[in-house]
């Protein structure tokens, strides 16, 4: 099945100064991240990459590798375009699929997004919304029950 979602890209707001200063237009949308830390407050990428996402605009790529291939089909089938992690991976009995994963990521079709890291001994947590201006207020779209 076709799924609707996309590669978070485009507009957002940024966490520091002196990024390009765009006004934000009613009826688009918005990404609003933001990176928590127990260390300086300063995250870089860095470490064993753990997650993964589809690329939304990637288009039709042959693949050679069987691997690969069956793979694509897992993620078509069980993420679309949203992020999804090895666990997950695992979680639903895939097997020997790394050299699979690093050949989506490769050719184009899967982005791989490192982890993002402070100060040794810190934690870092990342939380994102998706927003859209209305005529009369902001409407967050990924509040839920639980945040």
């Amino acid at each position: 099945p076709t799924h609707p979602y996309q590669h978070h890209a485009g507009n957002g707001v940024p966490m520091v100064k002196g990024g390009e200063a765009t006004k934000m237009e009613e009826g688009e949308f918005y990404a609003i991240e933001t990176f928590g830390s127990t260390g300086k407050g300063v995250v870089h990428e860095d470490l064993e990459c753990s997650h993964y996402m589809k690329n939304f605009d990637a288009g039709h790529i042959p693949l050679r590798m069987a691997k690969a291939k069956e793979l694509l089909g897992v993620i078509d089938r069980n993420f679309g375009t949203l992020a999804f992690c090895r666990r997950y991976l695992d979680r639903l009995g895939c097997k020997q699929y790394l050299l699979g994963l690093k050949n989506l990521c490769d050719v184009g079709l899967v982005q791989a997004y490192p982890p993002l890291v402070d100060v040794k001994g810190s934690y870092t947590a990342q939380y994102e919304h998706t927003l859209v201006l209305r005529p009369t207020r902001k409407e967050v779209l990924s509040r839920g029950d639980d945040y």
